[in-house]
């Protein structure tokens, strides 16, 4: 255990300083003014009706999308998991495409689709013989629909991990002493996935707390902490942004908190043969086929955003005004992005970006591993909880604690200025894709046989070269899936970019919105193609294994 102890403590301080300072300087901050320390900025934001209602807006917005995409994704993982019908494996795949969008893609795409002037609404509108939608796609209401559609995936993969793993003869047993199918399900089956439901509902419950994208499209009046950070920051109210940050921070630790006492006291181990019931098929030909239709149509309505986003990206700039279809389309969008250097730019900007950082937390991932696993040092507790604790960090909280951290040149207490350098998107997007890969590669530590390691010491391997050809080509899957996660949540990154971009620096969730702006509604369609293939193909490379 004294092996490793040095470079133990280096990672320590490295993981604290990008991850805990921070945070711990944004907290500080919103405490002090101009003059020392202070409540007035506290006591502002306390005393304010809209602070408290943007930050309980939030809050009840992130529990019912929980439930929201916790009702969806669940049944569908047993229907998928637990039925045979024609079409099951294709069609459970299918399920699954809502997470190749990137958020603000996504929210485009709804846009697109069900929006006023959008395909359905437009064709709703010329049905009642209206010239707009009878339904404004504004407030809380679009943003749960939002979150919805992209959430439910958790509960599904997460679910269908799970069902995979309990043990058949525990339903057996279930039903040898009399339960029921719905009683087995209550007392037995859900009680063993509590982990996995679980996990899936504090993902959920994060991601919707710091989501920006579908509540800066969709928001309207409707306000939450996210959006309402961002504002006080472009509005120059520095203090108060501070301060919104500190308490989205402070909810996310105690859903973290909460979180992790409710899995302490109350989880269910499974144990036995691990072989999980097989598939029932459906004997009747109404019931098979039935259940295959509603599939392909449920796959159908998930699909829609993604035909929708490809069909508008070949629309010409100012064509398609009061048609329920677009009345010419061209490849003219594309050819831009390629032909002209500073539509190219963004595209370039966020593809080398989102590189570096997944290269840069794969690094930290693996020194962790090793660290953790293999050396055991000391500080091997405390490293874990560093490299999940940004997984509890909102994006808006961690770009608003970047930009005060990083924006003062003061080496002796660990601060340089990189707000407004190429560093700082990189090392916003590496800091947000640690725990995606640590959770990952430290699973694929787990797995290894130690006596691997022993084998090569004693055939004369030196440290470095088993790792390189024992510890590696063991670990390749779950460094693929890793980095593959965690390239297409930076390359669509929106939420921290908004804040820390500079003209040069701009990725393409930027440059979607400007284009937006400008009603060019083509180029923005393009740009989320392009990105939805690169997200895409990135997560086949991934998953192949």
């Amino acid at each position: 255990m004294s092996k490793g102890r040095p470079t133990g403590w280096l990672l320590a301080l490295i993981l604290t300083w990008i991850v805990v300072y921070p945070i711990a300087l944004v907290m500080v901050d919103s405490a002090r003014g101009d003059a020392g320390w202070t409540t007035q900025y506290l006591t502002a934001f306390l005393t304010d009706s809209h602070e408290w209602g943007a930050l309980w807006n939030s809050i009840w917005i992130s529990i019912a999308s929980v439930v929201l995409a916790g009702t969806i994704g669940i049944p569908l993982a047993f229907v998928f998991e637990r039925l045979e019908f024609p079409g099951r494996r294709i069609l459970g795949a299918l399920v699954a495409l809502p997470a190749v969008l990137p958020p603000l893609v996504g929210v485009i795409a709804f846009m697109f689709l069900y929006g006023e002037t959008g395909f359905v609404g437009r064709a709703v509108g010329a049905l009642l013989g209206t010239q707009q939608a009878p339904w404004r796609l504004r407030g809380w209401g679009a943003i749960l629909l939002v979150h919805a559609y992209s959430m439910y995936v958790y509960f599904y993969l997460f679910t269908r991990a799970g069902l995979a793993k309990v043990d058949s003869s525990m339903i057996e047993a279930a039903h040898s002493l009399g339960h029921s199918g719905r009683s087995t399900l209550l007392k037995v089956t859900l009680p063993l996935l509590r982990p996995q439901i679980g996990a899936a509902a504090l993902l959920t419950f994060m991601t919707a707390l710091g989501s920006f994208s579908a509540p800066y499209i969709f928001g309207g009046g409707f306000r939450v902490m996210t959006t309402q950070i961002v504002t006080s920051k472009l509005n120059g109210d520095i203090h108060a942004s501070v301060v919104e940050t500190a308490a989205l921070a402070a909810i996310a630790f105690v859903g973290l908190v909460l979180f992790r006492r409710s899995q302490g006291t109350r989880s269910v181990a499974a144990v036995g043969k691990g072989t999980p019931p097989t598939a029932r098929s459906l004997v009747q030909p109404l019931a098979r086929w039935g259940a295959a239709a509603v599939g392909w149509m449920f796959a159908v309505i998930l699909l829609l955003p993604h035909a929708t986003l490809l069909l508008v990206s070949f629309v010409p700039v100012g064509t398609w005004t009061t048609q329920i279809f677009p009345p010419d389309y061209t490849f003219g969008n594309y050819q831009a992005l390629a032909a002209e250097p500073e539509r190219l730019r963004p595209l370039v900007n966020s593809v080398w970006m989102a590189a570096v950082a997944t290269v840069a937390a794969l690094t930290i991932a693996l020194w962790a591993g090793r660290l953790i696993v293999q050396k055991q040092v000391v500080l091997r507790k405390p490293i874990e909880t560093l490299t999940t604790l940004p997984w509890a960090v909102p994006g808006t909280v961690l770009a608003i604690a970047l930009a005060t951290t990083f924006s003062v040149n003061a080496p002796w207490v660990g601060r340089w200025v990189l707000v407004g350098t190429l560093a700082i998107l990189p090392l916003a997007y590496m800091i947000r894709n640690i725990p995606i890969v640590s959770g990952s590669v430290l699973a694929g530590f787990r797995q290894l046989d130690p006596s691997l390691d022993e084998a090569a010491a004693s055939l004369g391997a030196s440290r470095w070269r088993t790792v390189v050809r024992v510890t590696m080509p063991l670990l390749r899957p779950a460094l693929l899936a890793g980095g593959a996660l965690a390239f297409a949540t930076a390359l669509g990154d929106f939420v921290t970019s908004v804040v820390l971009y500079t003209f040069d620096t701009r990725p393409v969730s930027i440059e979607i919105l400007s284009a937006l702006r400008e009603f060019d509604i083509g180029v923005a369609a393009a740009y989320g193609v392009v990105l939805m293939l690169i997200s895409a193909a990135a997560m086949v490379v991934g998953t192949r294994r």
